[in-house]
């Protein structure tokens, strides 16, 4: 499937078909593409925790999720936890200061990017997914046994879509860019 195909093809979808499974195989392919991705002095902070099991994933959903984001992926076959190593990209590695204003959100920048190949791939296999920002990081943090040493950022479902889903309008290049 061409690049442009995928992009314009790739939505959020809140409706999952619980009866079509997700595999191990198909996850490994998402992180493999998610690591193709560019990261600060190729320094690769991005980690995935990968929920594929039946039962785990029915406890992240319930346990970690608020009520609206449970529905959302309900019936999806797996959920990514994408987190990255805190205080690494960002700093002056002999000093340990920051480079600039934005410190540690390179690292969210960083993960932004493995999120999006991520996403992208998934696409192009056919899956859906939907990425969720709003989550009890501290409950997902110890039930995935994830290190203090990394943020929890989001929480991607990972499925088949149980309907189509519309793309929404987008702003015109006109109006999110200047040219100079």
């Amino acid at each position: 499937m061409e690049l442009q195909v995928v992009m314009e093809k790739r939505r959020s979808i809140r409706n999952y078909n619980p009866e079509r499974k997700v595999t191990k195989e198909q996850l490994d392919e998402l992180i493999k593409a998610a690591s193709y991705a560019p990261s600060w002095k190729n320094l690769q902070t991005s980690r995935y925790y990968c929920v594929l099991s039946e039962n785990a994933v029915k406890e992240v959903r319930e346990k970690c999720l608020p009520e609206f984001n449970q529905a959302n992926s309900d019936g999806a076959g797996a959920y990514i936890v994408t987190t990255f190593v805190k205080g690494m990209v960002g700093f002056d590695k002999n000093t340990g200061s920051p480079v600039n204003e934005a410190g540690d959100g390179w690292g969210y920048y960083d993960l932004g990017l493995q999120n999006e190949n991520l996403l992208l791939k998934a696409t192009e296999l056919g899956l859906d997914t939907l990425i969720m920002g709003i989550r009890d990081g501290e409950a997902i943090r110890e039930m995935l046994n994830i290190p203090e040493t990394e943020n929890v950022v989001a929480v991607i479902a990972v499925g088949y879509k149980a309907k189509e889903a519309n793309m929404p309008k987008r702003k015109e290049v006109e109006e999110i860019a200047k040219f100079f």
